[in-house]
């Protein structure tokens, strides 16, 4: 059984969609094995995304992280990060409303950082992020 990270960002969770986005992931198949909502910090948002540091991006997204609350949950099940990854859809919302119409981020997102929804992308990523969320 595979685990993954999912975040519900703070975009989605002030259009208060939480529950239209966890019924997908649970549709799905997928099981929430841990979930909680806090509003991140700016050091643990730029902790997250040290990967992005040197991009030009990268001091919006952890001020947009840290903006309100986010709900960050732990997921499992067959298959779970490819599962959840194409249920969130394409990183930017424009994109996804083009190729994805039914994603999260087409439904809730705004663009390419107010997407609505962060999910790991690959089993090494999974457990780096799950370990920075659920220490």
């Amino acid at each position: 059984v595979e685990r993954t990270l999912s975040i519900v960002k703070p975009d989605a969770v002030g259009k208060n969609v939480i529950g239209k986005i966890l019924s997908r992931f649970e549709d799905a198949g997928l099981t929430i094995v841990a979930a909680k909502m806090l509003r991140l910090s700016e050091a643990v948002a730029g902790g997250f995304y040290a990967e992005h540091k040197e991009r030009p991006f990268y001091g919006d997204l952890c001020s947009f992280m840290s903006s309100g609350p986010v709900l960050k949950l732990e997921l499992s099940g067959d298959g779970a990060i490819l599962k959840w990854r194409a249920l969130i859809g394409p990183t930017n919302s424009e994109k996804a409303r083009d190729e994805a119409p039914d994603s999260v981020r087409a439904k809730f997102g705004t663009d390419g950082q107010r997407n609505a929804a962060h999910g790991s992308d690959a089993v090494e990523s999974a457990e780096r992020e799950l370990g920075l969320m659920f220490k």
